[in-house]
């Protein structure tokens, strides 16, 4: 294979983290390419009144009130940001438009029945594809692709793990056009990546996104609508008709909090979610002769099966993205820039690289970043809505919040507008989960977790049997 050559004298990529941007908002590859300014937009000061207040101008506050303002143009929506739109998890993910229900299929069935996890299921398929409708018809330059995506086994329990995967989704009602096993050589037409490979499954049901884009670019098509924006403005209290911010007051009829992982900053929410980080690098851009070396299909997503495991994208401008698991949760400041970037973790995701792409092995790495996942208790999303207070409640997208936010915005405009649909009838709606154990339980389960899923991957690879000692720490996994 060719092999990208780094350039004579340069660094080497596996010594050291690349250097933070200079730019406090620019905290991805993805923040640090937007197109766009990224100055911070009007604070909000004073009283404000309006009918919808969404906190948090992520994906899920950006996607409700996107869809209440085409619902319904005379509504007045105000969104508040404690930073910058797209700042949080939606600039600094993957970059994965993916398919996937955003919790457990058997949590969601004993509560609704499995008719509707396949409802569930059908509606994040369609979820990416009105994602990619909404970016066409706004003329968002976000890159977006949809090539489908690729989940490779190189050990025969992630081949064991892949079968049995496959065939529940079957069992479930999704047939071989949404997903369906490969040999090694049907994947390598695809992607001639990891040595070693046994098999693969495809599923076409995936899309390549620049998420910073995408989120800066739908903040302007909502401002395009009427939606003001105000940003720097953290809400300090949100409760029935009211968001209480520092330099001002918005009061409202309906109050929807979108704040993810932040929601723990709020007095009474810690042990709500677990903040857990998601690293992940990117390469310089590749020359063309190693994308032919590769065979990668442009826009096509791919990840293994490890319990630590890794995804990858070949990015809008020829880069290779590589991201995974294995951030360590922090006792004391769960959420900090210190945890964007950690030396153990970067030198896996490089290691990753060398060895599930060797076209790739010598590029320089360029970037470095992590955010912070919102994670429930029972790793399940949540869409709900009070009409009596007004308080509504979108995310615990658990990694899974660029096409689950897009499914929560559009089932809020539906709840907010008092209109009974097939979103309102989906298994998260209404769901709760109770609240993660004190600290310091809950840190001493996140390390342990993290020590168990790594030595089960070192066992795996090691002796090609499957790691039952992961059986130890599954209640507190997302399901498989």
């Amino acid at each position: 294979m060719a092999r990208v050559e780094r350039p004579k004298g340069g660094p080497d990529g596996a010594t050291a983290p690349p250097p933070a941007p200079d730019n406090p908002w620019a905290r991805s590859l993805w923040l640090e390419g937007v197109v766009q300014d990224l100055t911070p937009r009007e604070r909000l000061s004073g009283d404000h009144t309006c009918d919808v207040a969404i906190v948090g101008a992520g994906f899920g506050g950006l996607w409700t009130a996107y869809y209440l303002k085409k619902a319904d143009p005379s509504l007045r929506v105000t969104v508040v940001e404690a930073e910058i739109a797209g700042f949080g998890a939606a600039g600094r993910n993957g970059g994965f438009v993916s398919a996937g229900i955003a919790g457990s299929a058997a949590r969601y069935a004993r509560r609704s029945g499995w008719d509707s996890v396949l409802r569930a299921e059908r509606e994040v398929h369609h979820g990416i594809d009105e994602i990619g409708r909404v970016v066409a018809l706004e003329g968002i330059d976000c890159g977006y692709n949809k090539a489908g995506a690729l989940t490779v086994a190189t050990t025969e329990p992630q081949l064991q793990r892949l079968r049995a995967r496959v065939e529940a989704k079957h069992r479930s009602g999704l047939g071989p056009e949404d997903i369906r096993l490969l040999t090694a050589d049907e994947s390598a037409d695809l992607v001639r990546g990891p040595e070693g490979l046994l098999g693969a499954s495809f599923t076409p049901h995936c899309a390549r996104v620049d998420p910073a884009r995408l989120a800066r670019g739908l903040a302007t098509a909502c401002e395009r609508l009427g939606v003001k924006i105000y940003e720097q403005s953290p809400a300090e209290h949100l409760g029935p008709n009211v968001v209480q911010c520092s330099d001002g007051r918005i009061s409202a009829d309906v109050v929807v909090r979108a704040t993810e992982s932040y929601t723990i900053r709020e007095r009474g929410q810690r042990r709500r979610f677990l903040p857990l980080y998601s690293l992940v690098i990117a390469t310089e851009p590749l020359p063309q002769q190693a994308w032919d070396e590769l065979g990668w299909r442009d826009g096509l997503g791919f990840a293994d099966l490890g319990h630590l495991y890794y995804y990858a994208q070949r990015s809008v401008d020829g880069r290779i993205v590589v991201g995974g698991r294995g951030a360590p949760y922090r006792l004391t400041r769960p959420i900090s820039p210190e945890n964007e970037q950690d030396a153990h973790v970067y030198e896996r995701l490089v290691q990753t690289l060398r060895a599930a792409i060797p076209a790739a092995a010598d590029a320089r790495i360029t970037h470095h970043w992590g955010g912070p996942l919102a994670v429930p208790r029972d790793w399940c999303m949540t869409t709900t809505f009070d009409r009596a207070t007004g308080l509504g409640f979108v995310g615990a997208f658990g990694g899974h919040g660029v096409t689950a936010a897009n499914i929560s915005g559009r089932t809020m405009r539906d709840l907010v507008l008092g209109r009974s649909t097939d979103l309102t009838s989906l298994p998260w709606v209404g769901h709760r989960t109770r609240n993660w154990e004190p600290e310091p339980l809950r840190f001493i389960a996140s390390r342990l977790i993290h020590k168990t899923l790594a030595s089960a991957d070192a066992y795996e690879e090691r002796t090609g049997k499957q790691a039952k000692r992961v059986r130890l720490v599954a209640p507190f996994l997302p399901p498989s």
